[in-house]
């Protein structure tokens, strides 16, 4: 997912179509229309006509479980999360909970990557001494 850009809109314009929010996240209007019938998305204002009409709310929201998503944490479990931030301010401490939990995951995965790339350098010196030069 990419950084949403904050470029804004006169005043009373933040609404976005689905093909603006997926050209803004990066994400395709199918995976839109999906977050929003799992209970990913909070409720999507509609236009009219039936058109979904997202805000600044619903973009800072769709970086957010991008930020989620690049954690490794489960859909099932984003779900929740996003069903506790619905059910208010009462919800906090599992809100926090659930992600002190993957925050630990993070930190689990980023020690096995740090000792995956000591491995691989190591491996890289030695090619480096059989090659007579540097690769890097």
């Amino acid at each position: 997912m990419s950084v949403i850009e904050t470029t804004a809109r006169p005043e009373g314009k933040d609404r976005y179509t689905i093909s603006e929010v997926a050209a803004r996240t990066g994400l395709s209007a199918h995976t839109l229309r999906w977050y929003e019938r799992i209970g990913l998305m909070p409720h999507v204002d509609r236009s009219h006509t039936g058109q979904r009409r997202f805000t600044e709310r619903d973009l800072h929201w769709l970086a957010f479980v991008g930020k989620l998503r690049l954690t490794g944490m489960p859909v099932a479990v984003m779900v929740r999360y996003a069903e506790l931030v619905r059910e208010g301010e009462h919800t906090s401490a599992e809100r926090r909970e659930l992600l002190e939990t993957t925050r630990r995951d993070v930190l689990s995965r980023i020690a096995e990557l740090q000792d995956t790339l000591a491995v691989l350098d190591v491996k890289i010196s030695h090619y480096e001494e059989q090659c007579g030069g540097t690769t890097r």
